[in-house]
């Protein structure tokens, strides 16, 4: 069973949110992750200062098993890629809600997290 913190909201790509005041840091769920195996590379499509639309690619994940985009659950402005992904990005599968963050947004449009998954739903989601 995977770990889903019921304080974040979720996206049916798998994508998590946190939101603190109008930041919201992006990472992708423990069911994704366990999903993907382990996770060798990131390779980001932006950079801090981008804008980006809810639903626009924010880089890729490839792993020995799969490579797969992580999708904007929120639009707005990027503030802050995770700079450990580039050396480290088997963080991902060891700490995908803490250290294994891969974005930080500054939200142009908070009400974009009203269409996201609570835990429970994002848990019927994914069959859990």
């Amino acid at each position: 069973m995977s770990n889903i913190p019921s304080d974040l909201k979720y996206a049916s790509t798998h994508e998590w949110c946190r939101v603190e005041g109008k930041v919201a840091t992006i990472g992708v769920s423990d069911h994704a992750q366990g999903e993907l195996g382990d996770v060798i590379y990131y390779e980001k499509a932006h950079d801090a200062g981008d804008e980006v639309a809810k639903g626009d690619v924010l880089g890729t994940l490839e792993s020995v098993k799969a490579t797969s985009d992580v999708y904007a659950p929120v639009g707005g402005k990027i503030v802050e890629v995770n700079p450990d992904l580039e050396d480290s990005p088997d963080i991902i599968n060891t700490d995908p809600y803490g250290n294994g963050w891969i974005v930080r947004i500054e939200m142009s449009d908070p009400s974009e997290l009203d269409s996201l998954m609570d835990a429970g739903k994002y848990r019927e989601s994914i069959g859990e």
